[in-house]
């Protein structure tokens, strides 16, 4: 990622976008806008793009459906932009891999706030973890926290988005230990828990997705009723 980073608003309401492309720009960003999935499609091929902001009320193709392609086809950072009475919506786009969700109204502050939270998570330095250690090995699967992937026992990379990793890191640096959904919050993304918080809930769902041999009864993130999650794998940190 260069120094200035690319940010892409995909917003219909043009008064909303005018007003958050013109705060990013004035705080060293550099931002292009579209007001539909189609314009994206055209912008994206035009130029490389470090994060998306994504409404999720747009003309023709919906912000979840937009969400969902993007993932699949990248690992593009994702920031959705949602109404307060949209929380089911929210879950379901974390659920497909959003980064992050901001409802409306919201301070620009917050909105810079989350943008480098998330830019910083995925320009970690290669070859150096925030412990001292850099990979981590556990129930055959390696975690490699300079190059920031996972490989599965067969050795093959297991697709994680940013937060997902992040999470999954937190806990191989911290296991057989319970940690809170205030805890783990803090702890990948440094912010305090909003109202009717389930980012992580939702985070150790698709994690469990993809290194649970049986999803609905997971072994090794076990979820402890009133206290948080428990990572109960012998973890080897080198």
């Amino acid at each position: 990622m260069s120094t200035t980073p690319h940010i892409l608003i995909v917003e219909d309401d043009r008064e909303i976008s005018t007003l958050v492309a013109r705060y990013l720009r004035g705080n060293d960003c550099r931002v292009s806008i579209a007001g539909d999935g189609r314009e994206m499609d055209r912008l994206m091929a035009d130029s490389r793009v470090d994060l998306i902001i994504l409404d999720l009320m747009l003309p023709g193709e919906d912000g979840l459906s937009i969400c969902r392609r993007l993932r699949a086809a990248s690992g593009i950072p994702i920031l959705m932009l949602t109404a307060k009475s949209e929380e089911i919506d929210r879950i379901v786009g974390l659920e497909i891999g959003a980064d992050d969700y901001l409802a409306k109204p919201f301070n620009p502050r917050e909105l810079l706030a989350r943008i480098r939270a998330i830019l910083r998570r995925g320009a970690a330095t290669p070859g150096r973890d925030d412990e001292g250690v850099r990979r981590h090995a556990f129930a055959g699967f390696v975690l490699d926290a300079g190059l920031r992937q996972l490989l599965n026992p067969e050795g093959a990379q297991v697709a994680l988005t940013g937060a997902e990793f992040d999470l999954l890191h937190a806990m191989c640096l911290r296991p057989g230990r319970v940690l809170s959904r205030d805890q783990l919050l803090d702890l990948t993304q440094g912010r305090a828990p909003g109202p009717f918080e389930r980012s992580i809930d939702v985070l150790v769902s698709r994690i469990r997705q993809k290194i649970e041999r049986d999803p609905r009864n997971p072994e090794m993130i076990k979820t402890i009723r009133s206290g948080g999650y428990l990572f109960t794998p012998e973890v080897i940190s080198t």
